[in-house]
C-alpha cells in the first residue's frame, strides 16, 4: 500500500480548499463564475471519465505519480483554459477529449506502468484539450479567474475520486483488486469509444 507523507497530503488538501476559501466573501459575479466553472467538468461524461481515469492511472503507477499526474493535468488544463478564454483555436478538441477517455481507460485496463515523465506528458497533452473546452465555453458574464478556480477544483476532486477507486479496490478486494481495476479501466475505455463514435 502506498503511504504518502503527511506534508504532501496536507499540501494537497490546502490546494483543494484554496479556491473555495478565496471566493467565500467575493461578489456575485465571482460566485457566478466559480459555480459555472465547477459544474462544467462534472456536467460532462467525457470530462468525468477522463479525470477519474487520471486518478486511477496515478494510483496504479504508484509512487510520485499519485500526486504528479493529477497536478500535471490541472496545470496544463489551466493553460488550455486560458487559451480557450482568449479565443485561441485548437483543432479537434472534442475528438481529443473523447480519445483521452479511450487511451487513459485502456492504460488502466492494460495495467500500464510507464515511466513517470512519459505518463505526465500523456495526461498533460489530453489536459490541454479539456482545459480549452472549459475556457471556450466560459459564460461572458463570468469572472475568468473565478471560473478557472471552479473547474480546477472540480477536476482535482474527480482525480481524488479516481485515486479513491484505486484505493478502495485495493483494500476491499485485495486478492482480485488488479482484475477489478483493469475491468474498471476497460469500462472507461469502452465508454470512450462510444463517445468517439457519437453513441454516448
Amino acid at each position: 500500500m502506498i503511504r504518502l507523507p503527511l506534508r504532501t497530503l496536507g499540501l494537497a488538501g490546502a490546494l483543494m480548499l484554496a479556491p473555495s476559501l478565496a471566493f467565500a466573501h467575493t461578489g456575485v459575479g465571482d460566485a457566478h463564475g466559480f459555480v459555472h466553472g465547477f459544474m462544467h467538468p462534472i456536467g460532462g461524461l467525457d470530462h468525468v471519465l477522463a479525470m477519474v481515469a487520471v486518478g486511477m492511472l496515478a494510483w496504479q503507477i504508484g509512487g510520485r505519480a499519485v500526486y504528479m499526474l493529477p497536478l500535471t493535468f490541472m496545470v496544463l488544463m489551466a493553460g488550455g483554459g486560458v487559451a480557450g478564454m482568449m479565443g485561441m483555436a485548437l483543432p479537434y478538441v472534442e475528438l481529443g477529449i473523447a480519445l483521452s477517455v479511450v487511451v487513459l481507460g485502456a492504460a488502466v485496463a492494460l495495467g500500464v506502468k510507464a515511466p513517470l515523465a512519459v505518463s505526465m506528458v500523456l495526461v498533460g497533452l489530453f489536459a490541454i484539450f479539456h482545459g480549452h473546452a472549459h475556457g471556450a465555453e466560459m459564460p461572458e458574464t463570468a469572472s475568468g479567474f473565478a471560473y478557472g478556480a471552479g473547474f480546477i477544483l472540480a477536476t482535482g476532486l474527480l482525480h481524488l475520486a479516481g485515486i479513491g477507486v484505486g484505493f478502495g479496490i485495493g483494500r476491499l478486494a485485495e486478492r482480485h483488486g488488479p482484475a477489478l481495476m483493469r475491468g474498471a479501466g476497460a469500462a472507461v475505455s469502452v465508454a470512450g469509444l462510444g463517445l468517439v463514435l457519437g453513441a454516448l
